[in-house]
């Protein structure tokens, strides 16, 4: 228990000193020490006379007893001066050490944002393994598309080797060392990938492409780089190839010989750590999606995603290191081609996308305004008005965004399933509603194919929205008949329009295999054309989508819902050469592991959205 402080409890008596009075000690008797006067003093009648002698005052000297309390008082004033002095310098030292914590809190906080920053660079670094695994499993070859280990200096495993390597389905055939077609011929294909391919995925600055090639047409000495003739040749290629309509004709075996020579380039043209790296790849994964017989586009895409997230494309950059405005839209355009072509693959695959759109902060583009340049010696025309890049872009996130939700967020079924489904529904035909009026047929066509796929794809059952409606059915009758009838006459055209690629004969399939499931679970309702009455949704929630209009020929408007589903399905019989590949075919389809798999619709199960 701690002692009581003196200056608060002072003793209110005074002991005697040791020694006796003076006339106790004259008087040779006992002194008790009694104050302010001794029992012998008092008994005397001589109280004023009794004083005694200590080691403060000396023998005849001594004080009263009031004198003694006087300076009892004065002793005690000192120290409960100095007790005061003395918590007045305590608090100053409180006041300090207050300030001296100040400082110590901000430090806190300073290592608390250290703290968080070693936080997110490890979530980067975890989301970067997440990818690594979705590229594929190398063994003890690490790929990273940051590192020059696979520099032909320091190895003989180039990374070019490594991705043709992975990717490679059959070797493309030898080709002559840069034998170039005529210059006319190659701007009439540079002109076709320009108007139906680069419309949609501007990787790269159309300036480099027609400076590249006026370049490597000039006969002098000049150094032209690897990604400069990789990009010619990539683009002759696609060019060509897309204008074929069967396997092994003109238009084929010349976009192949384009691509061999293209492979001469491939180590310069794929060195890791380089913008030109990402262009390249995307260039091989276009034409991969045009040539599956020789490449996979699913794996070249996965290597693509990888080096968009390695270089921290996924992320739009600080204000303070954007050196233009040019670049940056540039960086958005390189990441946009290469999310939307991660999209549509993954979709067409079912599959998993190689990175989600939690992990993506990156702004649209800004629509392209200004007319493409034409080059000096060759008759490149003007864009069109419109920017179709960006409305794919558009279109790429809002089926991104039902489809992790239905397709790879587990099994749990959602708690309101067909709302979700018809707000789905509403954001795209928003956005179909949104559509410059001065877009290209071909484009226009082609955007409308994407609608109806993604309706079907999106309306059809999943595991997270298993059950489904009499006017779910009817939606994906009419969807998937509109999407048959317009491929056969883009198969029959005169020429090819628009960007249309392997994955779409796997598109094909897929519809067939919608529209016959419908079929078999509700054919009574379909054929015979009885009216369902759209369901009232509830309140504050979107409202069913509305059936399409039906595409039906000339001369055929009472035409019943048999007779359209056995026009629909002959079709599908006939021949329709497109692209190399025949669509009559997708019974027997290469899958990306390059088997032949039989496809027989009748007995496709209805949750496998694709082979």
């Amino acid at each position: 228990m701690p002692r009581p402080s003196f200056s608060h409890n002072p003793l209110l008596r005074v002991s005697r000193p040791v020694s006796a009075c003076s006339r106790c000690r004259a008087a040779k008797v006992k002194c008790d020490g009694k104050l302010p006067a001794c029992t012998a003093c008092e008994k005397a009648g001589r109280s004023n006379e009794c004083s005694a002698a200590n080691d403060q005052f000396a023998r005849g000297k001594e004080r009263s007893y009031v004198a003694a309390l006087e300076l009892r008082i004065e002793k005690l004033e000192k120290r409960l001066q100095f007790a005061k002095s003395r918590k007045a310098s305590v608090a100053l030292h409180d006041t300090d050490a207050s300030a001296f914590n100040v400082q110590q809190m901000d430090r806190r906080d300073s290592l608390a944002l250290i703290r968080a920053a070693i936080h997110r660079k490890a979530a980067q670094k975890r989301e970067t393994s997440d990818v690594n695994s979705l590229v594929s499993d190398f063994g003890f070859l690490s790929v990273n598309a940051t590192t020059r280990d696979f520099e032909p200096i320091s190895t003989n495993m180039t990374f070019a080797r490594l991705v043709l390597a992975a990717t490679t389905n059959d070797a493309l055939p030898e080709s002559d060392q840069a034998r170039l077609p005529p210059r006319q011929t190659a701007h009439v294909l540079v002109q076709h990938y320009m108007d139906n391919v680069y419309s949609l995925f501007p990787c790269f600055s159309e300036t480099s492409l027609l400076t590249a090639l006026d370049d490597i047409y000039q006969e002098d000495t000049r150094t032209i780089k690897d990604s400069d003739y990789w990009m010619v040749y990539m683009v002759l290629a696609i060019g060509s190839i897309a204008q074929s309509k069967r396997s092994q004709d003109t238009h084929y075996l010349t976009g192949l010989e384009y691509a061999s020579r293209a492979m001469n380039h491939a180590d310069g043209a794929l060195t890791p750590g380089y913008v030109t790296q990402i262009q390249s790849l995307l260039l091989l994964t276009q034409y991969a999606m045009l040539d599956p017989a020789h490449f996979d586009s699913w794996h070249l895409i996965g290597f693509t995603a990888r080096a968009i997230v390695d270089l921290g494309f996924h992320q739009d950059p600080p204000s303070s290191s954007v050196p233009d405005k040019a670049s940056l839209d540039m960086r958005r355009k390189i990441f946009y081609c290469v999310y939307a072509l991660d999209r549509a693959i993954s979709m067409v695959h079912a599959r998993t996308f190689s990175f989600t759109d939690d992990t993506v902060n990156v702004a649209f583009p800004q629509a392209s305004s200004n007319g493409r340049k034409s080059s000096a010696s060759g008759p490149i025309t003007g864009p069109q008005p419109a920017d179709p890049a960006l409305l794919l872009f558009q279109l790429r996130r809002a089926q991104s965004h039902w489809y992790q939700e239905l397709y790879q967020s587990g099994s749990v079924p959602l708690q309101d399933p067909i709302s979700y489904i018809w707000k789905m529904c509403l954001d795209m035909r928003e956005w179909q509603d949104t559509l410059p009026t001065n877009l290209a047929p071909e484009i226009r066509q082609l955007f409308d194919q994407e609608l109806r796929y993604s309706y079907v794809y999106c309306i059809a059952p999943s595991a997270r929205a298993p059950s489904i409606t009499d006017y779910n059915r009817i939606l994906i009758f009419e969807h998937s008949m509109a999407y048959l009838d317009t491929v056969h006459e883009i198969a029959h055209g005169a020429q090819n329009s628009g960007f249309y690629t392997y994955h779409d004969v796997l598109r094909v399939y897929f519809m067939a295999n919608q529209f016959l499931a419908v079929l078999r679970d509700a054919e009574d309702m379909l054929l015979s054309g009885m009216p369902v009455p759209i369901p009232i949704s509830r309140p504050g929630a979107a409202p069913a989508p509305p059936l399409p209009r039906r595409l039906q020929p000339q001369g055929m408007n009472g035409e019943d819902n048999l007779d359209r589903s056995l026009r629909c399905l002959d079709k599908q019989i006939k021949e329709m050469p497109w692209g190399g590949v025949d669509l009559t075919q997708m019974l027997t389809v290469t899958t990306p592991d390059n088997t032949s798999q039989e496809l027989g619709l009748e007995d496709e199960g209805r949750n496998t959205p694709h082979v």
